[in-house]
């Protein structure tokens, strides 16, 4: 006799129809948890679930959609398709703070402020860490974004300025610093998008600063040197933003 395939003997518990999406994602979500599904398992077959769940196929595949939104699982077509566990989505992340923005659980002054405290502690790790190739990465993207600034290219010189952050970023060799990084220079790009291009004279002599300080290891005078640009910034991209808002109106 055939022995049960692992996803066959999960035990999945029968759905109250009242909450029926919520609780079939959250017997999955536990299950992925507590490692009885791992990334790249496939769940059972779709009539199979829904029988053993007692809920319909359409209320199964509502499920499938929010948790597949989530980055858990991921859905795959044909004849060796069906759900599987996603072995991790970090853009799940980055979008998910994006949808914040744009609800307006995340204003853009709580959007600056962040930027500049986790770009401090970021400077701050950089010092300590940095390679000598991670510094090369750095002086690289300045010198392009020089270039950016002198063809007067906006779209090109802003994406620089935000790569240059998420530089700083992955030389902690911190997952999840990296990834807040990201979704804070995305959401800080489309902030920016909004409000318009205008000129920041000051931002790249202060960033060849700070590669000087990063060379030295000198922390609080790289900190220091981040805090007074992103300060800077922040006060001008919020009277810009205030501005847009008056014209708008």
């Amino acid at each position: 006799m055939k022995a049960p395939s692992p996803t066959q003997a999960l035990q999945f518990e029968a759905i109250a129809p009242t909450r029926a999406v919520d609780e079939i994602a959250t017997q999955i979500r536990d299950m992925v948890a507590s490692g009885r599904l791992r990334p790249g398992d496939r769940l059972p077959p779709e009539r199979d679930l829904a029988s053993r769940l007692q809920v319909s196929r359409n209320t199964l595949r509502e499920a499938f959609r929010a948790l597949e939104h989530a980055g858990i699982i991921e859905m795959r077509m044909g004849s060796s398709g069906g759900a599987f566990v996603m072995r991790g989505n970090p853009g799940v992340i980055v979008s998910g703070m994006a949808d914040l923005y744009h609800l307006g659980a995340i204003t853009p002054e709580q959007l600056t402020e962040a930027r500049v405290w986790i770009s401090e502690m970021v400077v701050r790790v950089v010092c300590q860490r940095a390679t000598e190739d991670d510094l090369l990465a750095l002086e690289a993207n300045i010198e392009a974004t020089t270039r950016a600034a002198a063809a007067n290219e906006f779209d090109e010189r802003q994406r620089l300025n935000r790569e240059f952050h998420l530089i700083l970023a992955r030389i902690t060799r911190n997952p999840i610093i990296q990834l807040t990084m990201e979704g804070v220079m995305e959401v800080m790009g489309q902030f920016i998008g909004r409000i318009g291009p205008s000129e920041n004279p000051f931002t790249l002599p202060s960033k060849r600063r700070l590669m000087k300080h990063l060379r030295d290891r000198d922390e609080a005078a790289a900190v220091g040197e981040m805090t007074a640009l992103l300060e800077r910034l922040q006060a001008k991209y919020l009277a810009q933003w205030s501005e847009h808002q008056v014209a708008g109106t």
